[in-house]
């Protein structure tokens, strides 16, 4: 049997047949241990003595706000201010486990099913409903899922970025490196599949790497942070500042355009497409973003020069859901998305502190930390013996679905036609739901009145969509009402 990834379960549960998978579990963002095992044979009072210390580790809570600049705060909590070091020592995991704030195991013992992109988890057995969650095979699957999705983190020892002396990410990149995250799913799903997992006793595959290599931290990586910035600085994005999920998701847009130019408009094989959802007039007039379904049909169609009919799809839904607060209408239509599919999760988090949310358990949310500072690997398409363990997390943290800051990016991916017919339907049932408040809607055409007009369509006695009624644009040609620089290609 291929081995798995090493965890340990948290020392409240050192009697369990799983001590020494090396798993733990952790309700606050911080540090994810993604390269080490994390070793619970140490007592309280030695977490005790350890835990002031370490206020002074180089990782911080979170990220700049909007405003604040890199020279705001300090490395090294040098400058921090004794009430900052304070809340880092409380916010510790020693300090968690004796005040009774960390929980252990499944988010309150919860014997609910998890959602993980797309995927159900059932954490208590139908044979024998008496054992716990945390030691069913519902359980186990979960955490060899959870433990083969990218993590990408802050990182030191880069190269300059640009013309500026920035050769870390730290205190401030963590929204990039979320985005990184979620787009290095999509291309998971797009080259090796929804049921791919990561064996760390096998070869490292071709494919694996190469997706690796686009996320390194040099201007020779496609999607690098150096060309994140790059393509970025006409939504406002530069080293050290503070950047939102819609100017990230328009960022993405961006570099795919321009890697689509500098090979001269050459496919990929497969090539997938980008394409940002954003409502009336880009999002100007407000409202629930629109899913134009007559777009999406004739872009693939041009972008693939009329070889194919369909080209798979990333699809960035950016949203605001609040102002200060998510609005908890809201939280269950999030929730319901983790079950879809097509679910690439949610780029967002806490206010000032950017996390890619990779699925739910009731009122929880489980997500990937990039808020970890590790030295850059050099990824090579041309090495398969690299180290990639920092790539990867044995930490599954979560957070209640209601902290989440009301700006966010949802993400889905469409491989063919009919995935993008199923997602159609689901995200149709999910505005029948809304009770007059979607997270984004449905459309035919850009005239449609009647969000859920699709949906009608592709449930009728044919079960087919009626294509024909579409305007085709021939292959290389453009419809002027259309803007060109949604869709772009990855």
């Amino acid at each position: 049997m291929p081995k798995k990834a090493q965890f340990s379960i948290s020392s409240s549960d050192s009697d369990s047949p799983r001590k020494n998978l090396g798993f733990s579990v952790s309700s606050e963002p911080g540090p994810s241990n993604s390269s080490t095992n994390v070793n619970n044979k140490f007592s309280v009072w030695s977490g005790l003595l350890i835990s002031p210390f370490s206020i002074f580790d180089s990782e911080p809570q979170g990220c700049l706000k909007k405003g604040e600049s890199c020279c705001s705060k300090k490395y090294n909590g040098i400058g921090i201010g004794w009430t900052s070091a304070v809340k880092r020592m409380m916010n510790s995991g020693s300090m968690r486990r004796i005040f009774g704030m960390d929980k252990t195991g499944i988010p309150n013992g919860s014997k609910s099913d998890i959602w993980l992109l797309g995927v159900c988890y059932k954490v208590v057995q139908d044979d024998d409903p008496t054992i716990e969650p945390t030691q069913s095979d519902g359980f186990s699957a979960f955490i060899d899922d959870f433990s083969s999705r990218i993590l990408v983190t802050y990182r030191k020892g880069f190269a300059p970025i640009g013309d500026t002396k920035y050769t870390s990410d730290v205190n401030w990149g963590c929204m990039l490196r979320s985005s990184q995250m979620l787009v290095a799913q999509a291309l998971l799903l797009h080259r090796l599949g929804r049921s791919w997992r990561k064996f760390f006793d096998k070869p490292l595959e071709q494919k694996y790497v190469e997706i690796l290599h686009l996320f390194g931290d040099s201007e020779e990586s496609a999607y690098s942070i150096h060309n994140l910035l790059q393509a970025g600085k006409t939504c406002g994005l530069s080293p050290g500042s503070w950047m939102g999920p819609y100017a990230m998701c328009r960022t993405w847009e961006t570099l795919a355009r321009s890697k689509r130019e500098e090979t001269g408009n050459a496919d990929t094989s497969p090539a997938m497409a980008i394409y940002v959802v954003s409502g009336a007039e880009d999002g100007e007039r407000g409202g629930a973003p629109v899913l134009c379904v007559e777009d999406i049909v004739m872009h693939c169609s041009g972008l693939s020069k009329g070889e194919v009919d369909w080209t798979p799809v990333l699809f960035l839904v950016p949203l605001v859901l609040g102002l200060d607060k998510i609005n908890s209408r809201y939280l269950p239509l999030l929730a319901a998305t983790f079950s879809f599919p097509q679910s690439l999760g949610i780029l967002g988090g806490r206010p000032g502190a950017s996390t890619y949310i990779v699925g739910v358990q009731d009122d929880k949310a489980f997500y990937l930390d990039p808020h970890e500072v590790q030295p850059v690997v050099d990824i090579r398409t041309d090495k398969l013996d690299v180290d990639t363990s920092s790539y990867h997390c044995n930490t599954v943290r979560h957070f209640p679905l209601d902290s989440i800051d009301p700006s966010l990016a949802i993400g889905f991916y469409c491989s063919d036609k009919s995935d993008f017919d199923d997602f159609c339907i689901r995200a149709s049932e999910l505005v029948d739901q809304s009770n007059g408040a979607p997270l984004f809607t449905i459309t035919e055409t850009r005239s449609s009145t009647t969000s859920n007009e699709y949906n009608d369509r592709l449930t009728s006695d044919t079960g087919v969509p009626e294509l024909d009624s579409f305007d085709a644009v021939a292959p290389g040609e453009s419809d002027g009402n259309r803007p060109e620089d949604e869709w772009q290609l990855l």
